[in-house]
Formats: structure tokens, C-alpha cells, sequence
């Protein structure tokens, strides 16, 4: 990736093609098994390619402590050459049970326009019990939402980006649009089935 003045050189791992099938990877932010070290590269490698590279966020607020709690669910869309295509995290709210906050969604540019968005959305709500069940520091399944209730997912949506999460079933909450990293933002949620749910 070129240098920009002011940003620091990014070695990021090219992808050029995406080649089907694509798969889903999910590891939790604290496993420090060596086996992961690829999908912690690839998880980086899109991010910074998305965020830093194309977006200008500056490196040191795309990367932070919450990546690496043991609370945190991450996803990343590896196609079948092992080229990271897209990845997103996932983090349990400490204070509201039944809530867990979907963010950090990218996909690359090669990707873009063949459905792995939304399939990548779907593959981080199929992760939210597990980020939901998961206590701070143990790893451990916390006690069950009470009453089967469904998972609540919200996320910061780039203004930009909001039709996408719109055709996801994202609806906008909380009405004000604020400045994350430079880019405007709205607050979106969606109410994901309890277990037993129909």
C-alpha cells in the first residue's frame, strides 16, 4: 500500500480475486492459539486495507484494547485460496444483557458488490449468542437471557453505508448522526429471535 504522509506503511497481503466458496472463521479477541495467527493477519489485513487505507482512520483508533477482550467475537470471510475478503467484531455490552454491539464490518474492494456484505452481516448475528454467553475474563458462558428474549445487535453505521444495513434489517435509533474517526455515523439495531423463538 503507498505511503501517505503522516500514516505508517502498511504491508497488507494483496487479494485479487475472489474464488467461491467463501467461509466463515470466528475466534474469540484473547485466544492466543499460534493456529489463529493467520486469521488475526487476514482480520487485520482487511481492516487497515478498508479503514486506514481507503477511509483515512487513523491507525491508532482502528486497532484497539477491545479486540483483543475475551468478550469479543470476531468473523472473517476467507475465500478458497485463503485471501481475507471481509471481516467484522462482535462486543458484549457489560451493561445491558441481551445486547451485543456489531462493528469494525469491512469489506474489501475486490469483494464488494457480490453479496459477501450481507452474508458476513448474517454470519456475525449467527455469532451473537456465543459473544453474548461469553463472561469477561473466563470464557465462560454467562447465565441465559431470561425468558428466551431475543439478542438485540446494534452498530455504528457509516451514513454512507445505511441502505446496506437497511436491506440487513437494521432500522436507524436514537435519531442523531455524530463524527466517529472523521465519518458521519447513525446509531441502527436489530432485534435478533430468542432461542425457541419463531
Amino acid at each position: 500500500m503507498t505511503a501517505r504522509p503522516g500514516f505508517p506503511d502498511l504491508d497488507i497481503a494483496p487479494a485479487s480475486t475472489v474464488v467461491a466458496p467463501v467461509g466463515f472463521v470466528t475466534a474469540r479477541g484473547d485466544d492466543a492459539d499460534p493456529a489463529l495467527d493467520g486469521v488475526r493477519r487476514g482480520i487485520a489485513d482487511v481492516r487497515l486495507e478498508v479503514f486506514v487505507g481507503e477511509q483515512a482512520v487513523p491507525f491508532v483508533l482502528e486497532i484497539d484494547a477491545r479486540d483483543f477482550l475475551a468478550t469479543t467475537v470476531h468473523v472473517l470471510a476467507v475465500g478458497a485460496d485463503g485471501a481475507a475478503l471481509g471481516a467484522g467484531r462482535l462486543l458484549r455490552d457489560p451493561v445491558r444483557p441481551g445486547r451485543v454491539h456489531l462493528g469494525r464490518l469491512a469489506v474489501r474492494r475486490i469483494a464488494r458488490g457480490t453479496g459477501l456484505g450481507a452474508r458476513l452481516v448474517a454470519a456475525l448475528e449467527a455469532a451473537a449468542p456465543t459473544a453474548l454467553a461469553l463472561a469477561p475474563g473466563a470464557g465462560a458462558p454467562s447465565p441465559a437471557i431470561p425468558g428466551g428474549a431475543g439478542i438485540t445487535v446494534v452498530l455504528a453505521a457509516q451514513e454512507q453505508a445505511m441502505g446496506f444495513y437497511e436491506r440487513c434489517g437494521y432500522r436507524e435509533v436514537g435519531g442523531g448522526r455524530y463524527l466517529d474517526a472523521g465519518i458521519w455515523h447513525r446509531d441502527m439495531a436489530r432485534t435478533l429471535p430468542g432461542v425457541g423463538a419463531p
